[in-house]
């Protein structure tokens, strides 16, 4: 008997015990700086003749490792290893599938530090974000298990005299998965197990910035006993590999975490059914977003402030799920800003292998030059409050920004950022703040400071978003216990971490014999 899920518990590394764990784990990473990662198709290790190279953020000469580049032959090499597998592996029964995902939950625990201070190096992640991106990661695996043990269970159907009738789930087939950059721990792994647990086989595409993570996690999949092909290791291009598995007829779905515009893209390419294409693809995305909190005036606006600033500047900003835009009514308007620039001028800006550093480096070169854009949009279209200075001297630092008095209509208000910079706009009212809030593309979280009871009801009637907060932050959704997923621009609404989740990568199959 399986027991009941619990949320992974995040370690406190105020305890010099967990300080010293974790100055070692840096320790072992840096050991490892510069060590070559392998492709892994069909259990098969393989070198290419270029390389994907990954560098520290904080310290952009610092190479952190690289890994074989895929490229097109790799790309059907690994399809028609995940399609050799599937044949096996769908007949595995649900109850050993899941027994994978607990084994897989076990290693990650085990290597939970390492994979952190992996992330530390590769991607800037805080100490306490990158901790918590491993913690995700196992509870995907502990959730899915256990959701896939429900699902392989008879299923509830209307009973009819004189016929036996039952409902089984099928898993579909090969499927690729394309997790993003910002969560490679937590998404990489809950991408790849949700189809995995489910019967079916997966091509692992992670993202180019982050592919030293995923080859450590793709070995933690093979010492749990995952099959040769079960799951294939393939880093590459998106515009090469990932665009031609994509638009393959033989590939089954595609689950996909990343921007808007790609999003869209692979929407268009998997919708187009091809010569010999047998299904319709599914497409399982999570986009973006531009989420706001409302902060009305019956709020704790000390606890609205804290609450925003968590929400904003949590890894620097680099979540789908980060507050861009504050949305207060004008008789609190003033001292909101007061409040969030403070505390956004009192954040400690640096490399994320300090504990002390409370935001870290963005992402890459390309980040960084886009995050900076935005701050010359903002000093035109808004008033600066907070931050705005920035330095790619060692590493892509930009300070926690605040911009005040940001028009509805703005660039800034409007276009996903992705970074340290957060928008406030004044609303009239309640009702006006409510509009502006969702007067936008997407629709993935929202927030709202209010102790009115009537306001707060509103909000969970009228806030057009797939994950609602009330008097918290907006960020850090826990698996089980707030499903994720968005709305609009924001995706498919896939609800990862959810009751749902798993339907995704499954057909339903209806049997009835005349008794």
């Amino acid at each position: 008997m399986v027991p009941e899920f619990v949320n992974e518990p995040l370690t406190d590394f105020s305890v010099p015990a967990n300080r010293a764990a974790m100055e070692a784990a840096l320790a072992r990473v840096d050991a490892e700086r510069g060590n070559e990662y392998p492709l892994v198709i069909d259990g098969q290790r393989m070198l290419t003749d270029s390389w994907i190279e990954s560098t520290n953020p904080a310290q952009k000469d610092e190479v952190v490792g690289r890994v074989a580049r895929g490229d097109l032959a790799r790309a059907e090499a690994a399809l028609v290893a995940a399609e050799r597998a599937f044949g096996e592996w769908s007949r595995f029964p649900a109850e050993e599938r899941a027994r994978v995902l607990l084994r897989i939950a076990s290693r990650l625990r085990k290597h939970k530090l390492d994979l952190a201070a992996t992330m530390i190096r590769e991607i800037g992640k805080t100490w306490v974000e990158a901790e918590a991106d491993i913690a995700e990661a196992i509870d995907f695996c502990e959730f899915y298990a256990r959701e896939m043990l429900r699902l392989a269970a008879p299923q509830p159907v209307t009973t009819l005299r004189g016929n036996e009738n039952e409902l089984v789930y099928l898993p579909l087939g090969p499927g690729v998965a394309i997790p993003p950059w910002n969560f490679p721990g937590a998404i990489a792994t809950g991408l790849v197990v949700s189809a995995v647990v489910a019967g079916n086989t997966m091509i692992f595409k992670p993202a180019s910035l982050t592919p030293i993570i995923a080859a450590k996690i793709f070995r933690l999949f093979e010492e749990a006993g995952l099959p040769p092909g079960v799951v294939n290791y393939l880093p590459g291009p998106g515009e090469s590999v990932g665009d031609y598995l994509v638009a393959h007829p033989r590939m089954r779905f595609v689950s996909f975490t990343g921007s808007k515009e790609v999003g869209i893209r692979i929407w268009e390419e998997a919708a187009k059914v091809r010569p010999g294409q047998k299904w319709l693809k599914r497409v399982i995305a999570e986009m973006g977003g531009k989420d706001a909190i409302i902060v009305d005036e019956s709020a704790d606006l000390d606890a609205a402030a804290d609450g925003i600033v968590a929400s904003a500047y949590g890894f620097q900003g680099q979540k789908c799920s980060a507050c861009s835009r504050v949305i207060a009514v004008a008789s609190v308007y003033e001292t909101i800003v007061q409040r969030v620039a403070e505390r956004a001028n009192a954040l400690r800006v640096g490399d994320p292998a300090d504990p002390a550093t409370n935001v870290g480096p963005v992402a890459d070169p390309r980040q960084f030059a886009k995050v900076v854009s935005y701050l010359e949009v903002g000093r035109r279209e808004a008033r600066l409050v907070a931050g705005g200075t920035y330095d790619d001297t060692t590493g892509y630092f930009v300070d926690p920004t605040v911009f005040a008095d940001v028009a509805p209509t703005s660039r800034l208000a409007t276009e996903e950022i992705f970074g340290p910079v957060l928008s406030i706009l004044k609303a009239d009212d309640f009702d006006a703040a409510l509009a502006i809030a969702n007067a936008t593309e997407y629709g993935l979280t929202g927030g709202v400071y209010a102790r009115a009871p009537y306001k707060l009801a509103r909000a969970r009637r009228e806030f057009h978003v797939g994950n609602l907060y009330l008097n918290r932050k907006i960020t850090g959704a826990l698996v089980g216990v707030e499903p994720f997923g968005g709305f609009n621009m924001s995706g498919t609404d896939a609800k990862a971490g959810g009751r749902d989740h798993l339907l995704q990568f499954l057909q339903a199959k209806s049997i009835s014999e005349r008794l």
